[in-house]
């Protein structure tokens, strides 16, 4: 009878509805090369750089971008092939330009894939670069031509570009081509689970007020959804309470979409229920965003009573975690984890993958209480990456890794998003990428000394050379005392799952343990951002003196003697914890063969910050206001801590709309990347509400943006329309664009995204988001005017890092005229 009622209820609906039809994309004009975006802020993109001028030609079949562009590369007439794609090299890293006429003005749904973004009818949109096919984005039809510019890459011409409009039967919808969903474990259905699904507004007004039913097994929960803003996808969690399930397979669920409790639409899921030693998926709320994430598991097969091992497995591209766990066969002596970096290709293991990684590894240590001396690493392909990466960026938490079939850093291998250049044109150029430093691992190779390492590489695999791991192989030849290195006979890149699932990796694992800390008496580790990875096991790395460099620390510690030596470079505040001292005995510290120090141990928890300045000296723990582990910059840092969008409403139509614009690309290509959803909120709505030690993105300048006066008063770069200032220097013009960080003055923790223009062209010549690419680095101010977009690195006018009071440093600033 309940199910009866759920379907009469569903048939009345809130919005009228229309059956819906599709138009299928089929000719078109290509052109390129004519962009080049990579992995680091510097991007150059021809076209887009006559669009935000309005010097865009319309383009016709023969026809140049413009006048000074090359003769050879002009608009070819293209049309789709049998497959209804559009291939070939006209387009290559470049763009299709496709038109729709329209007798009204009406919206759709734009679904294209294999693409890298689209301007439609001048504004940005997320891209499908992977043709994953579930990227559904609502845009509004003008009435007359409407224009779409398909931004390409040097894989468009293989696999292919769809295109096609969707006129939806409902203006307000559910989407199930991209669910998280938990697997239903028997015997653990005390508390609801959660999922998410993507709703999908073609309306232009926000939908406030959602909620979402679900129905399984006889049982209904609601949960509250957040705003949905006009024009856009999201994607929402929810919760299900499955207390009502028996057996295993799979199981139907109900869920519908509620506003003000009338029914807008409904859809069907499929849950997997499984035994608890069988291999399942759990599902988590992200602190990132508020997202619903996920990560896969192998569970331990004969507990004992004893605390588990723990196994990180961090996947390869293109790989579900559910499917990298499901490689392994359970273990009888621990537990495998699977962390998802966010999405199959996500961000390679760095950035926020990093961070998904970690998220997933606190909650394993909370759910499965491993033996803290038995936690090991390890992964395939990107995976194997990861544990490069992982491994040498967070030594202390492992007691061996393991990578497999993998590359070790993202300037030798490159996927979809390029390789992260080694070396730049000019010093503007090289402080961009000084913040890519934590990806490179060679470089941090010294920390991999107290971990046992085994390399697992097939000799045949034509994906991941396997010179790469030759080349870690000598690397790690000339210092490490413990690794082990295979090559498979004949193995391809994946040749089954003993290219993961190695019985001798595994025994390998069972003979390594991670020391105690008060048996580990040297010392050797190295980090470029203390907010990335600062401290090992009783030594921190607090501060550095030129950011983003390279900090190393090199200590002996001498229990029986009582002494403290070593050396250091590029640090200007070190912790020592003395807690394997008695309190009462005196430590003597020499540091870089200067004046010792003498400290008498308060107590166990006893730690000296020791600062240097002429020498070293005994410091004072900083204030949460200067730079730290807690918050160090680089303008990516403020994309956490549940971060939210602001865009400025207090601008023209033009920038008020690009605002929004670029916010909801933003949001957008958060979604696609990082399986993410974020809260879009306009200026006036920030002020009003309550968004604590939330990470901010501030779209806009102080004369479109209202939250701009509350949270960057004393911020030495300032913005408002045709001037910038960054200390003394003024830019002039409406042509100036920039991306800073600057921390929140409201909070000891969060920090604020910038990204401002002093004019419309300087706002739109922001658009770009390669700070989304794994590995990508910015540094914690950039600014640049349009012709960057044209000329490249000659287009940026200054690029720095704050100092450790956050204030800005000759040293770490440069220009187009002064050198660092």
């Amino acid at each position: 009878m309940k199910q009866i009622l759920f379907l009469l209820f569903l048939g009345v609906l809130a919005y009228p509805t229309q059956a819906q039809s599709v138009y299928s994309f089929s000719a078109g004009l290509g052109i390129g090369p004519c962009h080049h975006y990579g992995r680091e802020a510097l991007y150059t993109d021809q076209l887009a750089y006559l669009l935000y001028q309005n010097k865009l030609q319309t383009p016709t079949e023969g026809r140049p971008l413009s006048e000074n562009s090359p003769k050879d590369v002009t608009w070819q007439a293209i049309s789709t092939d049998k497959d209804r794609k559009f291939r070939g090299r006209s387009f290559n890293n470049g763009y299709l330009y496709l038109t729709y006429d329209a007798n009204r003005e009406q919206a759709a749904i734009l679904h294209i894939t294999g693409h890298n973004m689209v301007y439609v009818n001048g504004a940005p949109h997320a891209g499908d670069p992977y043709a994953s096919g579930w990227l559904h984005i609502p845009i509004s039809l003008k009435k007359g031509r409407n224009e779409f510019y398909v931004r390409t890459s040097a894989f468009s011409r293989y696999q292919g570009l769809m295109a096609e409009l969707i006129f939806p039967e409902k203006p307000v919808s559910l989407n199930i081509d991209d669910p998280t969903l938990p697997n239903v474990v028997l015997g653990n259905q005390a508390e609801p689970l959660w999922g998410a699904i993507v709703v999908v507004n073609t309306t232009s007004k926000p939908l406030i007020g959602l909620q979402i039913q679900s129905q399984l097994a006889g049982n209904n929960l609601v949960t509250n959804v957040p705003t949905v803003p006009p024009l856009t996808t999201r994607k929402v969690g929810f919760q299900i309470n499955v207390a009502g399930v028996q057996q295993k397979g799979d199981i139907k669920a109900q869920l519908r979409l509620l506003q003000s409790t009338k029914p807008l639409d409904e859809k069907e899921i499929s849950l997997s229920v499984v035994d608890p030693l069988g291999h399942q998926d759990h599902t988590f709320i992200s602190q990132l965003d508020g997202s619903v994430q996920y990560y896969g598991v192998a569970p331990q097969q004969k507990p004992d009573g004893n605390a588990p091992a723990l196994f990180l497995s961090v996947h390869g591209a293109g790989v579900e975690a559910g499917g990298q766990a499901r490689a392994y066969q359970p273990k009888d002596w621990g537990v495998l984890v699977a962390p998802t970096n966010r999405r199959p290709r996500g961000f390679n293991w760095e950035d926020w993958g990093r961070l998904d990684a970690l998220e997933v590894f606190d909650i394993a240590k909370k759910r499965y209480k491993p033996d803290p001396q038995r936690i090991y690493l390890t992964g395939h392909s990107m995976g194997g990456h990861g544990t490069w990466y992982l491994g040498a960026t967070l030594p202390g938490n492992w007691a061996a890794i393991a990578p497999c079939a993998g590359y070790p850093t993202l300037a030798d291998y490159g996927s979809h998003d390029g390789k992260i250049p080694t070396q730049g044109g000019s010093t503007v150029e090289n402080i961009l990428l000084r913040a890519s430093n934590p990806s490179n691992v060679v470089k941090l190779a010294n920390n991999y000394k107290p971990l046992g390492i085994y390399v697992l590489h097939g000799d045949a695999d034509l994906t991941v050379s396997v010179e790469y791991a030759r080349q870690m192989r000598k690397l790690l030849g000339t210092f490490h005392p413990d690794f082990s290195y295979y090559e498979y006979p004949g193995g391809s890149h994946w040749y089954g799952s003993e290219s993961v699932d190695w019985k001798p990796l595994f025994d390998y694992f069972q003979a390594h343990r991670i020391q105690a800390d008060s048996a580990a008496n040297s010392i050797d580790f190295t980090t470029s951002n203390p907010a990335i990875s600062s401290t090992i096991r009783w030594v921190g790395i607090e501060q550095q003196q030129q950011p983003l460099q390279l900090s190393r620390v090199q200590l002996k510690r001498n229990k029986k003697a009582k002494t403290i030596t070593g050396k250091t470079e590029n640090i200007s505040l070190l912790t020592v914890g003395l807690h394997d001292f008695q309190p009462g005995e005196t430590v003597t510290i020499t540091l870089d063969s200067t004046k010792s120090i003498s400290h008498t141990v308060k107590g166990s928890a006893d730690k000296l910050y020791l600062a240097r300045k002429n020498g070293w000296e005994v410091g004072t723990k900083p204030a949460l206001t200067q730079k730290g582990p807690h918050r160090s910059g680089t303008f990516k840092e403020p994309f956490a801590n549940r971060m939210v969008f602001v865009y400025g409403t207090s601008g023209t139509a033009d920038e008020n709309n690009w605002a929004y614009n670029k916010a909801r690309y933003d949001a957008e290509t958060w979604y696609y990347r990082g399986n993410g959803a974020v809260d879009m909120v306009t200026d006036k709505e920030f002020l009003a509400g309550q968004y604590v030690d939330r990470g901010v993105i501030l779209y806009g300048n102080s004369t479109t943006n209202r939250a701009w006066s509350k949270l960057l008063a004393n911020c030495p770069i300032q913005a408002s329309r045709d001037v910038l200032t960054i200390g003394s220097d003024r830019h002039m013009g409406s042509n100036i664009g920039a991306y800073f960080v600057w921390p929140r003055p409201d909070s000891p923790t969060a920090s604020v995204a910038v990204i401002t223009g002093t004019g419309l062209t300087g706002l739109k010549a922001t658009d770009a988001n390669q700070y989304f690419a794994g590995g990508s680095g910015f540094p914690d101010f950039m600014i640049f005017d349009v012709s960057m977009l044209q000329d490249g690195v000659k287009g940026i006018r200054q690029a720095g890092f704050f100092d450790n009071n956050w204030a800005l440093s000759n040293e770490q600033t440069a220009s187009q005229t002064t050198v660092p």
